[in-house]
């Protein structure tokens, strides 16, 4: 029976402890970036869908601004800075820069930045 033990063969406790630790750092970095891309995905949502309507653009800046922060607000988001998305009149089109970055912590004095950048365009009427 010692014979064929020694053909025997499998992964060792120490490679498996290592696969685990391995998956369990790439789960943790997935679920703490998780938050900042859902907020991301949300943030540009609101203004995508603001630039599809029409009555909303037709409204001065202040008041887009207010009705986006009022979404933001409504969805549990907030931008980091209030100058984050800018938004602008250009010869008629109304112009949306959204633009910032998300610092995440990951582990005791490790972090992560996380950067956004999105531009949206429409014709005023």
């Amino acid at each position: 029976m010692s014979v064929y033990r020694s053909n025997e063969r499998g992964a060792s406790i120490l490679a498996t402890l290592i696969v685990i630790m391995v998956a369990g750092v790439f789960f943790t970095v997935g679920f703490k970036l998780y938050t900042p891309y859902m907020d991301h995905w949300t943030i540009k949502s609101i203004v995508e869908n603001l630039t599809l309507d029409q009555d909303e653009i037709k409204k001065p800046i202040p008041e887009i601004r207010r009705d986006i922060e009022r979404r933001l607000h409504i969805n549990q988001v907030r931008l980091p800075e209030r100058e984050d998305l800018k938004i602008e009149v250009k010869e008629g089109v109304l112009h949306f820069d959204l633009k910032y970055e998300r610092r995440v912590p990951m582990f005791h004095n490790v972090d992560a930045v996380v950067k956004f950048e999105e531009h949206f365009e429409v014709i005023r009427p």
